[in-house]
C-alpha cells in the first residue's frame, strides 16, 4: 500500500538547509503509524533496505564545496518514495563521506614548485609526482605510491576536491529533510537507521562505502572491505540505492557490490535495485581535450548499463516497492 505523505514535508524546501525539526517530526510519526495502522519493521514479509549513498549537505546543497547538479530533485524523488513507499521499506541505510582538513585529495596535501596547492580539480598523475611538478606535503613515498597504484587499478586517477565533507561541519551532515525522513522512519516502523561513515584515512580515497580505492600503501594498511556492511545488506530481499554521485561514491559502491556478488553469489545480484532518477553524475571539468578518466558523465552512464548486464535492477522512483 501506498501511504500519504506527512504534514511536516514540504517537498519546495529540499534543497534548504535548516534545522531538523526533531519534536515536530516525531510527534506526527506516532500519529501516523497508528492512522495508518502501519506494522514494525520486523514483522515485514519482504525485507527492503534503502540504501543512500552520500545524501549529504555537501553534496546536495546548492552553493556547497561539491554540488552535484541534480542533486536537489534527486533527493526529492528520493524522498516522495521513501514516503509513500514507507510500509515496505524495513531499515533505512545511509553512507556519509567523513572527511578532513589533510588528505590526500585536498589542496593541503600537495604544493608546486613555488608552494602553492594546487586549485580545485587539478589531476596529479604519478609523473607529475616523480618529477616535482606536484610535492606532497606530508607522506612523500606513501603519496607516490598510492598515484601509482590508484592510476594501475584503471578506476580514477587523483584529482584534487575542494575541502568538503569535513567532519564536525555543516557539509558532512545528511540533508535535513532526507535526515527527517530517517527519523520518521525509525519511529514510524519501530527500527533504527543504520549509518557508515567512509573516508577518514588521509592516505587513500573511498568513494565507495564498501571499500576504499587503495587497501594498502608501502606496507601500512589504510583500509579493507566493509564486510559487515556487506552481511548486514544481504539481510535483507531487496536492496534500493540511491544518492550521490553516480559518477563516483554510487558508482563506486555498486561496483564493489557486483564484484562481490559474482565472486560469492550472483544469484542475489537480482537483489540490488538502483534508483537511476535518484542520482546524478559530477559534471566533466573544463578540459580540452578531455580525457576519458575525466568524462563523468560518460562513466556514470556505461556503469549503468554494466550493472543492468549484470543483473542488477535498474528502476526508478515511480515504480514503486510492491508487496
Amino acid at each position: 500500500m501506498y501511504l500519504p505523505l506527512p504534514g511536516f514535508l514540504d517537498i519546495n524546501r529540499v534543497g534548504e538547509l535548516y534545522l531538523e525539526r526533531v519534536a515536530e517530526v516525531s510527534a506526527e510519526a506516532f500519529r501516523y503509524a497508528a492512522e495508518n495502522r502501519v506494522r514494525p519493521a520486523r514483522e515485514d514479509p519482504i525485507r527492503v533496505a534503502a540504501f543512500g549513498i552520500d545524501v549529504q549537505v555537501g553534496f546536495c546543497m546548492p552553493g556547497a564545496a561539491l554540488f552535484v547538479p541534480g542533486a536537489v530533485d534527486d533527493t526529492a524523488r528520493a524522498l516522495l518514495w521513501l514516503y509513500t513507499n514507507m510500509a515496505h521499506i524495513t531499515e533505512l541505510v545511509f553512507s556519509l563521506d567523513t572527511h578532513r582538513v589533510f588528505q590526500i585529495f585536498h589542496p593541503a596535501w600537495w604544493k608546486d614548485a613555488e608552494g602553492r596547492p594546487p586549485a580545485p580539480m587539478t589531476v596529479i598523475s604519478a609523473k607529475d609526482v616523480r618529477s616535482g611538478r606536484w610535492r606532497p606535503t606530508r607522506h612523500p613515498q606513501e603519496s607516490l605510491s598510492y598515484c601509482e597504484q590508484l592510476e594501475a587499478s584503471g578506476r580514477y586517477v587523483l584529482n584534487i576536491w575542494p575541502y568538503h565533507s569535513l567532519l564536525g561541519g555543516m557539509s558532512h551532515a545528511l540533508m535535513p529533510a532526507m535526515y527527517e525522513a530517517s527519523l520518521f522512519h525509525a519511529l514510524v516502523r519501530d527500527t533504527p537507521t543504520r549509518f557508515d561513515l567512509k573516508g577518514e584515512h588521509p592516505l587513500t580515497e573511498s568513494y565507495s562505502v564498501m571499500s576504499p580505492e587503495v587497501k594498502e600503501v608501502k606496507g601500512q594498511r589504510v583500509g579493507e572491505f566493509n564486510q559487515g556492511l556487506m552481511d548486514h545488506l544481504m539481510t535483507f530481499d531487496r536492496v534500493y540505492v540511491f544518492g550521490q554521485a553516480s559518477s563516483h561514491c554510487v558508482l563506486s559502491t555498486l561496483r564493489d557490490l557486483q564484484q562481490y556478488l559474482e565472486r560469492t553469489d550472483p544469484s542475489k545480484l537480482s537483489r540490488i535495485h538502483i534508483l537511476e532518477d535518484a542520482m546524478s553524475p559530477v559534471p566533466a571539468p573544463p578540459v580540452s581535450p578531455l580525457p576519458a578518466a575525466l568524462d563523468f558523465p560518460r562513466i556514470a552512464k556505461e556503469a549503468l548499463e554494466s550493472f543492468r548486464a549484470s543483473g542488477m535492477r535498474v528502476v526508478r522512483t515511480t515504480d514503486g516497492v510492491g508487496e
